[in-house]
């Protein structure tokens, strides 16, 4: 539909048919609100499932599973630089 068209409708339109019945509103926005608690409840209980997977089982694994795979053993920290004055 054209924009004009749609404009002309709508001043020949009297009223909106949903203030004809609040009742109607008023289901419609239960029904919202019901939907958005349930969306809400689900997302919560999700994230907490979520949050208990990825926690660590024992005490070792978690001061240990951070530092896995690294070995500063046989890695200097530090190399010395050899400095070597300019002859004149």
């Amino acid at each position: 539909m054209h924009p004009a068209g749609l404009l002309l409708l709508l001043l020949l339109v009297d009223r909106a048919e949903a203030l004809a019945e609040p009742q109607l509103c008023y289901i419609l926005d239960g029904i919202l609100f019901l939907y958005g608690l349930v969306l809400t409840l689900l997302y919560c209980r999700l994230k907490i499932q979520v949050r208990k997977a990825a926690a660590p089982t024992s005490s070792f694994e978690k001061s240990e599973g951070i530092y896995t795979g690294l070995n500063t053993q046989n890695q200097e920290t530090y190399e010395t630089l050899k400095h070597e004055k300019p002859s004149q």
